[in-house]
């Protein structure tokens, strides 16, 4: 489980808020499941919104490659407004549906540089906002995205970094999210590039299948039925050395 708790730094007598998820780990096309409980503070209030929000982080809206300050909302469930006397206690269940675009974390389990994921709860009383702290959680990479990320390392790419973007990809006739992902993977000796040379992917998935786009080529898609580490690293294969291998 992860815990998340804040005091509200709305003033001594504001309500306190704390977010209880039953897990900090999700994938694509997933829910976060959440509780939140509300304490009344010294005084009878009017909550006018409780939001719990996933959000993930933006690079252009940050002013260095490290910060973490202005997230994009990717996911979002409000409470409707509600009273709330002194010391009264109400607790409310939240499920918020990840959607299958959602920036990822991690893939084949490890943390992939570049990218942070979070949980985020927000009070409003009074036209006042307290967007408390993050929480963070770990995006896991559906399974063919894993096959995708195996394939790489299998013909001896190396992951640099995730970075995620707003506005629309270039081959991306079937994205809907406002945002995507960019995976940069160096590409291996044998392909005849230097060494500082970078493969740029993006994943725009659906439930049944996603696309792949590599550098300005794709989208190609790929159905999950059937999909194995061979057939990824065999098409991969075959298609840098087509367009890369000199």
């Amino acid at each position: 489980m992860a815990f998340r708790t804040f005091l509200s730094s709305l003033g001594i007598n504001a309500p306190e808020v704390t977010t209880i998820l039953e897990s900090d780990e999700v994938r694509p096309g997933g829910t976060v499941h959440a509780r939140v409980s509300v304490k009344g503070g010294g005084a009878d209030v009017r909550v006018e919104r409780i939001a719990v929000q996933v959000v993930t982080r933006v690079e252009a809206a940050e002013p260095t490659e490290k910060s973490w300050d202005n997230p994009g909302v990717v996911a979002s469930q409000a409470l409707p407004a509600f009273e709330l006397a002194a010391a009264e206690v109400a607790e409310h269940r939240i499920a918020i549906d990840v959607p299958w675009e959602m920036p990822i974390t991690h893939a084949l389990g490890r943390r992939l540089r570049g990218t942070r994921a979070a949980v985020r709860t927000i009070l409003e009383i009074d036209n006042a906002v307290d967007r408390g702290d993050f929480d963070e959680i770990a995006v896991h990479a559906l399974p063919a995205q894993d096959l995708f990320f195996g394939a790489y390392e299998s013909l001896g790419f190396r992951f640099d970094e995730a970075e995620v973007k707003t506005g629309r990809v270039n081959g991306g006739q079937n994205q809907t999210s406002k945002f995507w992902q960019e995976l940069e993977f160096f590409f291996p000796a044998d392909y005849g590039r230097g060494p500082a040379a970078q493969l740029e992917t993006v994943f725009i998935a659906r439930p049944d299948s996603l696309d792949l786009i590599t550098g300005p080529h794709g989208p190609y898609p790929f159905d999950y039925a059937g999909l194995t580490l061979d057939t990824c690293a065999a098409w991969l294969d075959e298609h840098c050395r087509s367009l890369w291998r000199n």
